[in-house]
């Protein structure tokens, strides 16, 4: 797909990050966007920045939509059909993720589940809703975003990230099947799957309003967190631990080696380029290697490190 004027595309999670930055640039090339997200504020400012850059008539809609939910994400489609007056769409960019559900041994069990749905249930959705739409297209696209936790399923020794690594897992192995499956059934349509690094977004905040509501998550479950990491919490009230929950929490977007928007530029250029594997962000193809040339020692007590805030 050498260009991106005058296609439609779907892009979930396009309230903030990558999914926003996404919209903006498809915008600017003249591609139509559908976003869904869980926040209509996020997805207004989205389309507020994506209009004022848009061109060639390309149009912005949005749609609220909680993507592990298979009946919303079916009412989502039904108004992108409707709203865009269409019988296809070319591009569909299955972005929307949260993290959460370390540990599947201490964890609670709705938290694991609720992020595993999120990231992969949502990818598995959409695709499902959103294929026979890209079949009827001339040319269709799907990009799938796993992470480096689709590839090493940690974030360095004594830090356990099972819920999140094993759905970017998933998300990796159905876009590698999905493949060959193209190539006999629908030869016409492509498949990428983006592996980041280190993204300088807001997932750290969204997950924790997604998981824990406006308030956030169990004051004592983040209070035993943090002390397992060594960081003494007994002299901290429960403000002080929000403003260090916002603190790691910026210091995740802010302190990224690639920002959203560079990323969605590399992203975009992938998809152009007919690449079918991703990899974002000198982090990104430095693990990939690490793992590739010792698998073994990738999960050893002296293992790698993302080197993440907080890690």
């Amino acid at each position: 797909m050498q260009s991106f004027r005058g296609k439609l595309a779907v892009v979930t999670g396009g309230g903030t990050g990558m999914g926003r930055e996404l919209t903006r640039q498809l915008a600017a090339e003249g591609c139509s966007v559908a976003i869904c997200d869980v926040s209509d504020d996020n997805m207004a400012e989205t389309r507020r920045l994506a209009g004022a850059e848009a061109t060639a008539g390309a149009r912005i809609t949005t749609h609220p939509c909680d993507v592990s939910d298979e009946r919303q994400v079916l009412a989502f489609r039904d108004a992108v059909l409707a709203q865009h007056a269409t019988d296809h769409v070319n591009l569909l960019f299955n972005n929307a993720g949260i993290a959460g559900g370390g540990s599947f041994v201490r964890d609670d069990r709705g938290e694991w589940e609720r992020t595993f749905n999120v990231c992969w249930y949502g990818v598995y959705y959409c695709t499902r809703a959103f294929l026979p739409l890209l079949i009827a297209s001339d040319e269709g696209c799907i990009v799938n975003t796993s992470s480096v936790n689709g590839f090493w399923a940690s974030l360095g020794p004594g830090i356990p990230h099972t819920a999140y690594s094993a759905a970017k897992f998933a998300v990796k192995g159905f876009s590698e099947a999905l493949l060959e499956d193209f190539r006999v059934n629908a030869p016409h349509v492509q498949v990428s799957v983006v592996m980041p690094g280190h993204i300088g977004t807001d997932i750290v905040h969204n997950s924790r309003i997604v998981l824990g509501g406006e308030d956030g998550p169990d004051l004592d479950d983040v209070r035993a967190g943090i002390a397992r990491r060594g960081i003494p919490t007994d002299d901290m009230d429960d403000e002080a631990l929000r403003s260090m929950m916002e603190m790691f929490a910026d210091m995740f977007r802010d302190n990224a080696p690639v920002s959203a928007a560079e990323a969605a530029t590399v992203i975009l250029d992938g998809v152009k380029a007919g690449a079918w594997r991703i990899l974002v962000g000198d982090d990104a193809h430095q693990l990939d290697a690490a793992v590739r040339a010792d698998p073994l020692a990738a999960y050893g007590e002296d293992g790698l490190s993302l080197g993440l805030p907080g890690t």
